[in-house]
């Protein structure tokens, strides 16, 4: 394909980029974040496992790929394997080219967006491999954080010109037409590259260097619509691999988050960040006991001057909400460590990918309540090893 040809192929089939979903969320978030300094929390930490710097996703929904590298750049800490600065945007260019395959498989009947789910990056780990961030920036597109509206306007209405099938059969083209758009934004796929003085591919840079299994890690989950301590389809649009997670009673979810920090493990977590509770000014996320909309104007604007009363939630006020549509799948993070508030409260430490935002206790990090991990958790992932022995044997791993 010439470049003329090219550029004619892109003009055709792009629209004007909207807003991207990952800038509404964050300007949603800001619009009911309540201005209190979040100063009179108290916090002692119990654990704090090492991770890599904060990084910025930018205008792209892609947190799904900087939480699950971020988890397994501590992971390669905990194991005594050299750390490495991972590329999110090789995991992000290969999800690109295989979810555009299956939406085309489908018919379009697929979500096809910037979203995807943390075990996506085992998937591209297992299939393709991984490449140190500096082989691989993908910004072959004139600036220098990430903006994926355009990308993925160009992507989706290429694929639904194909999936309407003009020629009466698809052609031997489309497949390499389609991953030309990619390569345009990201880059090529790096073959071959040198680190640290030897030659690797991506998937002998996996298998020799970093020596990580995708095998040894799994997602759990809690919804009680499907049978326990089986795998389960967590249903949200961005599972477009139809990947498995493990399901697990909400106590016994926890007890397993809870146990592999304690015992040196990290985890990266999905979850929803739409409550009136979650506060990246404040960096806190919890569930107040007395619901938002019951609170007077000025319990509102006090809600995060300090520890409060929070609701006791079950794991049939888990599964309402997820039913209801009142819990969706919004953010990926990576869950480092816990600490408690003086009140004696238990939060998660949880690394966020939106940059260094400022707050009164850790820039760009966030403490989420026990409670509200509870409630708004879609998923966690981590090491098999992390799972307490008797949770494990119970899921037959």
């Amino acid at each position: 394909m010439t470049f003329r040809e090219f550029r004619y192929l892109i003009l055709l089939f792009l629209f004007t980029a909207t807003l991207s979903a990952q800038d509404d969320l964050i300007n949603k978030i800001k619009r009911h974040d309540q201005a209190g300094a979040g100063q009179q929390y108290q916090f002692t930490i119990i654990k704090n496992h090492e991770a890599l710097p904060v990084k910025d996703q930018a205008s792209s929904g892609t947190c799904w790929s900087y939480s699950a590298t971020s988890f397994i750049e501590s992971e390669l800490r905990r194991l005594g394997r050299p750390v490495v600065d991972l590329s999110e945007m090789f995991t992000v260019r290969q999800v690109y080219l295989d979810k555009g395959i299956k939406y085309v498989r489908l018919n379009g009947y697929l979500n096809f967006a910037q979203g995807g789910q943390l075990p996506d990056l085992l998937y591209v780990m297992k299939k393709y491999g991984a490449v140190p961030a500096a082989v691989f920036q993908g910004l072959n597109y004139g600036e220098t954080k990430n903006k994926h509206s355009e990308l993925e306007a160009a992507l989706k209405n290429f694929l639904d010109a194909i999936v309407k099938n003009p020629n009466g059969r698809l052609s031997t083209a489309w497949l390499s037409a389609y991953e030309s758009i990619i390569t345009a934004y990201l880059g090529s796929y790096p073959s071959e590259f040198v680190w640290e003085g030897k030659k690797y591919t991506p998937r002998t840079f996996l298998t020799d260097y970093l020596r990580i299994n995708p095998d040894d890690y799994i997602q759990i989950t809690s919804f009680s619509h499907e049978p326990f301590y089986k795998p389960m389809y967590v249903e949200v649009p961005d599972n477009w691999a139809w990947g498995l997670s493990y399901n697990l009673p909400l106590d016994e979810m926890m007890r397993t988050l809870r146990h592999a920090i304690d015992n040196g493990f990290t985890a990266a977590w999905a979850t929803d960040v739409s409550e009136k509770g979650f506060s990246i000014k404040n960096g806190i996320a919890i569930v107040p006991q007395k619901p938002y909309e019951q609170m007077t104007d000025d319990e509102k604007k006090t809600m995060f001057d300090g520890p409060r009363p929070e609701m006791i939630v079950t794991q049939e006020q888990r599964q309402q909400a997820f039913d209801n549509f009142e819990t969706t799948d919004d953010h990926g993070m990576h869950i480092t460590g816990i600490a408690r508030d003086q009140n004696g409260t238990l939060y998660y430490i949880t690394k966020n990918s939106w940059g260094l935002i400022p707050n009164a206790h850790r820039d760009g990090y966030l403490m989420a309540s026990e409670a509200y991990v509870r409630y708004k958790t879609i998923a966690i992932l981590l090491h098999k090893d992390a799972l307490p022995r008797d949770i494990r044997a119970k899921l037959n791993l």
